[in-house]
């Protein structure tokens, strides 16, 4: 298996099925914390649903199409990033991430995101990587400007989330903006 260090005692690292057992003891401490912004954060709380999630990003991966990376403070999952679509085809993927408490403040979600551009609009040659995120979560929001992307406007009402509708942003970057941000 591979690391990444991102620096800090962090590293990223695959996450995948055979993990659940750890999976599902982060997400029961990141539960309250990610649940408003990443909806399989309320579906995994037993080790089979937990396995189910990191499964379907398994079979993201085998066909190209999406994958998920944790993140490990100090030997210990707390959070992660993930290509939540992936594709080839279109040239186009959306980035996501999340992060429980423990880990805030240090930068990981950015050096982690901009690892998945990075082979995602470099490597990989797709044109265009995506952002999603509520307005009101002004923590993904920062991420999304730091990684050189620029809001292209929000769709009203899209989310559903405890009965109420939500609006979602839509961040983007091309494969020419990183790579002139890059050199410049």
């Amino acid at each position: 298996m591979f690391a990444i260090d991102l620096g800090d005692g962090a590293e990223l690292r695959p996450l995948e099925p055979w993990q659940a057992g750890e999976f599902l003891e982060h997400m029961d401490r990141a539960r309250t914390y990610v649940d408003p912004w990443i909806p399989w954060a309320a579906r995994s709380t037993d080790l089979d649903s937990a396995t189910a999630t990191l499964q379907r990003y398994a079979d993201l991966a085998a066909r190209d199409a999406g994958r998920i990376y944790g993140i490990w403070l100090a030997g210990t999952l707390v959070g992660g990033v993930m290509l939540v679509s992936f594709s080839t085809r279109t040239g186009v993927c959306e980035v996501g991430c999340w992060l429980e408490p423990a880990g805030t403040g240090r930068g990981l979600i950015t050096r982690a995101v901009g690892l998945l551009l990075d082979w995602a609009l470099g490597e990989r040659g797709l044109y265009r990587a995506e952002w999603r995120c509520r307005p009101d979560n002004t923590a993904s929001s920062n991420v999304a400007r730091r990684l050189g992307m620029t809001l292209e406007g929000t769709l009203r009402g899209e989310f559903a989330y405890g009965g109420v509708r939500h609006d979602t942003q839509v961040w983007a970057v091309t494969a020419p903006e990183r790579a002139a941000a890059a050199t410049g």
